[in-house]
């Protein structure tokens, strides 16, 4: 139990994984999200695919710098692997400072109420993301989802960074 809400990776996050979430991140390969789906519902306990994907939002500016959200990517292509609905249902504002390079401390403070619920929330979400470090992101949209309605809430990411 991490972030709010329980939290399940496929990977380590260094290496290959590490290889593979810079490609769909940053190079926008986006035909890498299919193989990472595969990775993550290949593996997954069965008890952790039941519920609504839910991608981790990216805050606007960020996803229009990038032209797409990769946990989204990651949620689609996990819904077509397990047939699964992916529930686009939350929305981050808030300050656009990235969480890459900030300490533990700051990245705890980040998301924060940044993360909030719009439309219907599913009952039993599925939270997708491709990496935890902190949990800090994790657990502002596990709250967000709650306040909304949802009764359950858990995660499931690509690769997690150990040690933190």
């Amino acid at each position: 139990m991490a972030a709010g809400a329980a939290v399940w990776a496929a990977l380590e996050y260094e290496g290959p994984a590490r290889a593979l979430v810079g490609g769909l991140k940053f190079r926008g390969a986006l035909g890498l999200a299919d193989p990472m789906a595969a990775l993550m519902a290949a593996a997954a306990p069965p008890e952790r695919l039941g519920g609504a994907l839910v991608p981790v939002p990216l805050h606007p500016a960020r996803r229009r710098k990038r032209g797409f959200n990769q946990a989204e990517q990651l949620a689609v292509a996990l819904g077509r692997r397990t047939g699964l609905e992916v529930v686009d249902c939350l929305v981050r504002g808030g300050s656009n400072l990235r969480q890459v390079g900030r300490d533990r401390a700051a990245r705890l403070a980040g998301p924060g109420r940044s993360v909030r619920a719009c439309g219907l929330v599913p009952a039993r979400a599925v939270l997708v993301d491709d990496v935890m470090t902190t949990g800090a992101t994790l657990a502002a949209c596990a709250a967000a989802l709650r306040a909304a309605g949802s009764e359950e809430v858990s995660a499931l990411v690509f690769a997690r960074t150990l040690g933190r």
